[in-house]
């Protein structure tokens, strides 16, 4: 699977969070009630300050294998913190990262991409990675995949 490396500057994404793990029975149900919540509750349309239309799926605060927990927040990147905690808060860290670029079903693609990227050997930081979606289409989607990697 190819990629290239990129150097990104810190983001804010806000958004909503959960812990979870990869090999929890319920991963798929808390990752995916994220984004219901996201969606179809309008806190993506109550958040101010978006600086685009991406959506932003991050994972965080894990110790560096699949079995983990981490953090994983469903958000978008905005300008500043917002001035209340209704929201979860995510900084990206600026640094260098693997970035793969993704097309097909939003869901399958993704998790397909995701058993390859396990499997490689990356210098990985397990500090930040995170999928920035390119659009909303379900069956044709084009998707960034950002691995943070070790300087």
């Amino acid at each position: 699977m190819e990629y290239e490396i990129v150097t990104l500057k810190e983001k804010i994404a806000v958004g909503v969070s959960a812990r979870t793990n990869n090999t929890s029975p319920d991963a798929g149900a808390v990752i995916g009630g994220l984004w219901n919540r996201f969606f179809n509750e309008g806190i993506y349309a109550s958040i101010p300050d978006k600086v685009n239309e991406k959506a932003l799926g991050i994972y965080t605060e894990y110790a560096g294998d699949e079995k983990s927990d981490y953090t994983t927040v469903v958000a978008c990147e905005t300008s500043s913190e917002p001035k209340n905690d209704t929201y979860a808060v995510c900084r990206i860290p600026a640094g260098k990262y693997a970035k793969f670029v993704i097309h097909g079903d939003m869901v399958q693609a993704v998790a397909a991409a995701w058993q390859e990227i396990w499997q490689m050997k990356l210098e990985r930081t397990f500090q930040c990675d995170f999928e920035e979606y390119q659009d909303d289409s379900m069956d044709h989607a084009e998707i960034h995949i950002y691995v943070g990697l070790k300087e």
